[in-house]
This record gives C-alpha cells, sequence and structure tokens, in this order.
C-alpha cells in the first residue's frame, strides 16, 4: 500500500470536512472550501501524522516515469538481501519479485497491529488536541490499554476529534 493510496482525513478547527481517498478528500475540499485553505489540517489515516494535498494541480499533474510495468503501478526499486535470502527467493514459484510481492501483500493485511494504531492515535492527538483538558490522561490511559478510561478522558472533547481517534484505533 502506497503512501498515495492511505485514506486521509481533513479537519477545520475541531469539525471533520472530508475522509477518504486523497482525490477525493482534496476534490472535497477545493469544492466545498474555497478559501482559506492553510486552516485546514490533513491526516494519514494509517500514521496519524500531517500530510500535504496537491489542491488544484491533482488532475493535471503528470506522472512520474517509473521503471517496471508502469501501467500496474509497478516500480522497479532496489532490494538488498543476503545471499541465503536470494537463493531462497529464487527457488519460490514465480521467482523473487512475485514472492516479495506476496509476501508484502500478507504482512500489510496484517497491519496495522495495535501499536501502530495507538503511535497513529498519538501523533492525531498531539496536533488537534495538545491544549485540551485531560489531553495527559488520555494519552497515559491509551498507552495502559485503558479503554474505559481513555474514553471517559476525551468524553468532553468534540464529537468529530473523538470518532476520528476511536476509528483509528479500531483499525
Amino acid at each position: 500500500m502506497t503512501h498515495e493510496h492511505h485514506s486521509v482525513t481533513a479537519f477545520l478547527g475541531d469539525t471533520k470536512l472530508a475522509s477518504g481517498n486523497r482525490e477525493t478528500v482534496t476534490r472535497t475540499i477545493e469544492e466545498r472550501y474555497p478559501g482559506d485553505l492553510g486552516a485546514i489540517l490533513v491526516f494519514d489515516d494509517m500514521s496519524g501524522r500531517l500530510t500535504d494535498l496537491d489542491y488544484w494541480d491533482a488532475a493535471t499533474a503528470a506522472p512520474a516515469p517509473s521503471a517496471g510495468r508502469p501501467r500496474l503501478g509497478v516500480k522497479a526499486r532496489e532490494v538488498t538481501l543476503l545471499p541465503r535470502h536470494w537463493d531462497w527467493l529464487a527457488a519460490q514459484p514465480g521467482g523473487a519479485s512475485a514472492t516479495l510481492r506476496r509476501l508484502v501483500e500478507t504482512a500489510s493485511r496484517d497491519a496495522p497491529d495495535a501499536k501502530q494504531r495507538k503511535e497513529a492515535a498519538y501523533h492525531f492527538m498531539s496536533h488537534l488536541c495538545g491544549d485540551r483538558p485531560g489531553y495527559e490522561d488520555a494519552l497515559r490511559a491509551l498507552y495502559r490499554d485503558d479503554d474505559e478510561g481513555f474514553f471517559a478522558t476525551v468524553a468532553a472533547w468534540p464529537d468529530d476529534i473523538r470518532a476520528h481517534i476511536a476509528q483509528m484505533l479500531k483499525r
């Protein structure tokens, strides 16, 4: 799963404006909020980190040239492995590339794990919740796996923010 395909969520203050793939969120913001885009914060839903959208350029930007099979979105990049790893990969059905793709697909279906979900929630909260009452108590409860304490602490926070954190933690 590449960075471009992660879902994102846009907030203006305490209000969720849009959520979905990058292209959909970009288009929604361009259509509905043509004013000061600088006040809109966009978060990568997988990592919880701030991310940027390419407003008004998304439809006209030319794709970067790539090696591999561009029509399928395949990109050639260097992979460094020990000789025994290459030997094992070469013996697998379909060869090294197919085997690596299968391994990555299997691993990505199992991800993100609970630790990654907590880290993503932390990153999101650090941007929008740091000055809210109970922020530090909420973080302590989050890392203690005290769901009841966490949600009790954030109960007074705005609905959109609470709902987004809950969604991130269930991911």
